[in-house]
């Protein structure tokens, strides 16, 4: 028996009562006792917090009170319980029960629950509605017994610390009981008082059951660490020696997991250490970026709730750079081309006036203006010129007063000929900082007709 694990055994003879620091207030710690399995040691204590209460709706109520008269067990598991820890309402919460799906399904039936979702059911989640108003999602607990590093297969299980041990990082595999007792057999707890984040077990185990889990690691760092130089070295090196496996997870599920690290704590510092653990190829980001002006536009956006694009495009030297990436991530289209806007306007000189050069680019840019002005503003967070997302009427232009039937009136033909006339006639019109009038720029038609090219005679 280890020394830690002595320790363990020691604190089970006596309960004792001392502050919980992420909770601030006191808490019992009671009934300890050591796991079957020497990876795991059961430590429980007492949660009451008005956020886990808020949980307490009729509906739960009454799935809680299902689960009571069949004899099974139920718990809140996973991320709900790290964040009620942390005093933070959660905004989505598992259950996890020793129910398997075809008890679950019985069970369900003979109350008259409806049952929706059917997908889930191979993996032990059945999804279900209560009152109409409510809807839930129960897993069976579970072990993976063959993983090929994207997907497992799993069989069931009644054990708690079975279903503990397959889960990515010990802040998420503690389970939380309705009475308020937490179980914990990896130490969540401490790790986040202590604001570390470890994977549970060993690091090179949980990354091969599925190489996601890398990114997981990093975004949960962003949202854990309070400093962004606490890494495990070990955690590293596991990460370093396994990132080619990052090829076999789709550009979907990546791209879930790296926008909220790009936006979320210590991105200036999480992306650079990605790049040094070798993950740029694997992901779809460039292998050779500038990393001090990446972090540059990290600090100039900071506070100002930035698109994940808007960062990232700090990591492309040109376009086609962005276009390798999409390759890889599958962006949506608004995506893509916010990044494109940023690479083709982020170094255009503005002539010592900002405001002008906005207007300017509100008025080039080809598309529905809403759609321009949340670029233009992406752009001001990363060129550091933020305050001017406050008002957008500073830089945003009158509408454009001439239209195609104003120029037929006044003799212009349609079709290259009108392109070329609202073109001369809009730039005329930002010359003037956009204050001519309808008349005024009418009146400089007859000047730019001679000018107008000769078109091909039609074929007859």
């Amino acid at each position: 028996m280890t020394r830690a694990l002595f320790r363990n055994v020691l604190k089970s003879i006596f309960q004792q009562t001392r502050v919980n620091y992420l909770l601030k207030q006191p808490v019992k710690f009671y009934g300890t006792s050591v796991a079957r399995d020497w990876k795991g040691c059961l430590s429980t204590m007492k949660l009451e917090t008005p956020k886990f209460r808020q949980l307490f709706t009729p509906e739960l109520k009454e799935l809680i009170g299902i689960f009571e008269r069949h004899d099974y067990e139920l718990r809140i598991a996973g991320g709900a319980v790290r964040d009620l820890l942390l005093d933070i309402y959660p905004s989505d919460v598992d259950f996890a029960t020793t129910a398997t799906p075809d008890e679950m399904i019985r069970m369900f039936t003979k109350e008259g629950i409806r049952m929706f979702n059917e997908k889930g059911v191979s993996h032990g989640t059945i999804s279900v509605r209560i009152n109409d108003k409510e809807n839930f999602e129960v897993t069976t607990l579970r072990i993976d017994v063959v993983t090929d590093g994207r997907r497992a297969e799993v069989e069931f299980t009644k054990d708690w610390l079975i279903d503990a041990n397959r889960r990515d990082l010990t802040i998420n595999a503690m389970f939380l009981g309705f009475d308020g007792t937490v179980h914990d057999y990896f130490s969540g707890v401490q790790d986040l008082h202590d604001r570390r984040v470890q994977f549970v077990g060993e690091p090179t185990e949980r990354i091969q059951e599925d190489y996601l889990r890398i990114l997981r690691y990093f975004r949960f760092y962003g949202r854990i660490s309070e400093r962004p130089d606490n890494h495990l070295p070990d955690t590293l090196k596991a990460i370093a020696d396994n990132v080619e496996g990052l090829k076999r997870v789709s550009g979907e599920r990546i791209w879930v997991e790296l926008k909220k690290i790009l936006c979320g704590n210590h991105a200036a510092d999480i992306i650079p250490i990605m790049y040094d653990v070798g993950m740029p190829q694997f992901i779809g980001l460039p292998t050779t970026a500038d990393l001090e002006h990446y972090r540059q536009v990290c600090r100039n956006t900071e506070g100002l709730q930035p698109q994940p694009l808007t960062r990232m495009s700090a990591l492309f030297k040109n376009e086609q750079e962005a276009y390798d990436m999409n390759e890889r991530l599958k962006l949506s289209s608004d995506e893509l081309r916010l990044g494109l806007f940023i690479v083709e306007n982020r170094y255009l000189p503005d002539g010592g006036n900002p405001i002008k050069f906005y207007k300017d680019l509100m008025c080039d840019t080809v598309g529905p203006q809403r759609k321009t002005a949340e670029r233009i503003s992406e752009l001001m967070k990363y060129k550091n010129e933020g305050k001017l997302c406050d008002d957008p009427s500073l830089w945003t232009p009158p509408p454009f007063p001439i239209n195609g039937g104003d120029l037929l009136k006044s003799n212009v033909k349609k079709g290259p000929h009108m392109h070329i006339m609202l073109k001369e006639l809009r730039n005329i019109w930002k010359d003037s900082d956009f204050k001519m009038d309808k008349s005024e720029l009418l009146q400089r038609v007859e000047d730019i007709l001679p000018s107008l090219p000769e078109l091909p005679a039609k074929k007859k």
